[in-house]
Parts: C-alpha cells; structure tokens; sequence
C-alpha cells in the first residue's frame, strides 16, 4: 500500500476528523455500488478502504509516523538479508541484517531496550544451524458482507471487495447467524519466505425482516386472521422458506395462540457429516376486527354480551397489588 496519507489526500497531521471526512468523500465517490463497471474505481475504493482502517489504529499511524512500520505495517529494515546469520566472523555490531547502523531506528535499535539480535540469538540459542531461513505468514483481511433474512437462510453466493481490491465470490452456509464469520483459509496477503498466506474474515451481517423472526432454528411470525376465521376456523396461505403453504386456524383460535408448521424454519449446515434436523415455523394468531365500524357487528355483539357473557381475565387481574 503507498503512503495512506497521499491516498486520503490529507497532510500527516491531519486530524482524526479530517481523516474521517476526507475518506467518507472519496468512498461516496469511489464506492463500488455507483461504479459497477469501472475497475479502477474499485481499486481506488479498496485502496482508500485500507488507508482509512490504517490511519485510524492510532498505534499503527503513531508507528508509521515514527518509520517503524510501512504503510503495509511491517517493520521497517535498516538492511535486509533473507538469512538471520549467527556467529560470523567479521561481524559489526549494530551492521547485521536487522541492526541500524550508526543512526538507524529500525527494528534492531535498542532505543527502548530492544535488539532483534538479542532476539533471534535468544530464540536460536543452543542450535546447530548457522542460518536459519525468516518466514512470516502472510496479513489476514477483512470485510463485511450484509445479505437479507432469507438468503442467510437458505444459503446463497455474494461477491465481496477485500480491501486489497480483490473481489471474491463467498459461499454463504444456509442458516447463517448475524454476527458469524467466514473465514476463507489462504485466501489472504501472500507469505513472506515461503511463509503460508493468510485467511480472509468475512463479517456477516443479516438484515431483519418485516415479517419473519429467527429464534434459534425457528421462524417466528404474526398471522393476522378475521374475527370470523377466529371463530369459525379457516385455512390460511402462509409465507415458508419453501414457499406458499396452507395452514389451518382451527376454531375458537384466540389472539396468541401458536400454530406449529414442522421442519417448515431453518435447516443448518452439516456439523461432522451428520445432517442437522430444521427447526419449525410458528405462527402467532392475532385476531384484527374490521377498519370501519359496522353496526351490524356492534348489534351482535352486544346480544352476545348479554345471552352469553364469559370471563377471560381472572382474579389476578382483580387483585395486582
């Protein structure tokens, strides 16, 4: 990654809000929604994705401003050797491959009381090999991946933009939970000596549905029905991952009542092979009187009150204190 600072377009004092402001501008117009077709728009957008997620780790950005760690944030060398040498003869303290010179303040300074020297020869003491090859596994990435209810339900493909402007199509498990993670192994920043690469970190979030709630493997719902439906029964077209369905209301069905639709929520991936059992669809019976007053209903129900009065509340409702 080239200088953040020149990426965002602000001066190395900038202030945190400055930073903010200066990427929110360059992501509104960068932003891959708005340039579907254009590569390098997206490139420009990951580009400036990660300046901004390095500037604002005020550890990172304070050891950048120092020239301890690249804009990458690894350290920064004062010579490079792919070989850690121990026990040579013509040696120069503080000229070996992480030492600093005579003014360096690199990794092996020992400003702070540090020396990547007295590092390695502590982890190599004791050892038989003369040199010993360095291996770094490569940078994890992240991003974030926001998919509907149902597609998290069912399972789906979504190509995501990595913060190094590679795009990578993700295979999203059915029954997906928000805030889970997919980790793609090895699909990340490159090894260094013949280090393994890293992983990319797929933050899923799911978007909440007007009408559906998960609760464990199950969907929750209200099913509105008619007084008459209430009273007399019906069959009712209900929504299902599969699809449309029929689903009965018996007879005398008060508000609250739960109607059960088996195997009808969400299926979860396989754990150890064995396939996992799908929880239920439940359904909240909510009875709705009709918009405009009808004298008619009125009429009956005040005979009903009348020839056939009934109590539903009970003595707890008589006595709450």
């Amino acid at each position: 990654m080239r200088d953040p600072y020149e990426t965002l377009g602000v001066a190395r004092g900038a202030s945190d809000a400055e930073i903010k402001k200066a990427y929110r501008r360059l992501a509104k117009k960068l932003h891959p929604d708005a340039n579907k077709d254009d590569k390098d728009a997206q490139r420009k957008f990951a580009e400036v994705s990660a300046a901004y997620d390095f500037l604002k780790d005020k550890e990172k950005r304070a050891a950048y401003d120092r020239g301890e760690i690249d804009a990458d944030g690894n350290p920064i060398f004062q010579q490079f050797d792919p070989f850690i040498r121990r026990g040579r003869a013509g040696g120069r303290a503080g000229s070996g491959p992480f030492g600093t010179g005579a003014s360096g303040r690199g990794f092996g300074s020992r400003r702070g009381g540090f020396s990547a020297e007295d590092l390695f020869s502590e982890l190599f003491r004791g050892s038989d090999f003369s040199e010993t090859i360095v291996r770094a596994p490569g940078r994890d990435l992240s991003a974030d991946l926001t998919i509907p209810f149902v597609d998290a339900a069912r399972g789906t493909t979504r190509r995501v933009l990595l913060p190094n402007g590679k795009m990578l199509d993700v295979q999203v498990p059915a029954g997906i939970e928000d805030g889970q993670q997919i980790r793609l192994r090895g699909q990340g920043e490159p090894g260094f000596g013949g280090g393994p690469a890293g992983d990319v970190l797929i933050n899923v979030k799911v978007e909440p549905h007007p009408l559906l709630k998960r609760e464990g493997n199950d969907i929750r719902f209200e099913l509105p029905v008619t007084l008459y439906e209430a009273v007399l029964g019906a069959t009712v077209r209900v929504p299902t991952l599969d699809g449309v369905v029929e689903l009965k209301v018996p007879p005398n069905s008060s508000s609250g009542r739960v109607l059960r639709l088996r195997g009808k929520g969400i299926k979860p991936a396989a754990r150890g092979g064995r396939e996992q059992s799908p929880g239920d669809l439940l359904a909240t019976v909510r009875i709705v009187l009709p918009e405009r007053e009808n004298a008619d209903l009125k009429e009956f129900a005040r005979k009903m009150a009348e020839a056939a009065p009934y109590e539903v509340r009970g003595p707890r409702f008589r006595n709450i204190l």
